[in-house]
């Protein structure tokens, strides 16, 4: 620790949001389209896209990106914020409760840890 240190804020830490952002969006679709190819699926035959719920914008670009209407994909960060690593299950139960998510459905689930770990799976309900 030195004066410069603490003059230059490096003694802080820094999250280069728009970097974590790209990252998460690549990571996530890439994560995504795997699944989709090694199940022999198109995005059109999953009926709901369940991606962890860390950021709208994040959400929306992985769909985008997927080629999945808003209204297959399932949000709830609005109203929770973000869960963390329950925003999946917490999402999925709160659709199948409600009858939204039917059995025999398939979920696309999505999930990133702080944009540097990433996974997806495909679930038939």
């Amino acid at each position: 620790m030195s004066h410069e240190v603490v003059d230059q804020k490096l003694h802080k830490v820094h999250m280069k949001g728009q970097d974590i952002f790209k990252v998460a969006v690549r990571n996530l679709f890439s994560a995504s389209k795997n699944a989709l190819d090694a199940a022999g699926m198109t995005a059109e035959e999953v009926d709901w896209l369940c991606a962890h719920q860390a950021n709208l914008r994040i959400i929306d670009q992985v769909t985008s990106r997927l080629h999945v209407p808003s209204e297959k994909v399932l949000i709830n960060i609005d109203r929770v914020g973000n869960t963390s690593s329950a925003s999946i299950p917490i999402l999925v139960n709160e659709n199948f409760r409600s009858g939204k998510i039917k059995k025999g459905d398939t979920v696309l689930m999505c999930a990133l840890g702080a944009g540097i770990s990433w996974g997806s799976a495909l679930v038939r309900m």
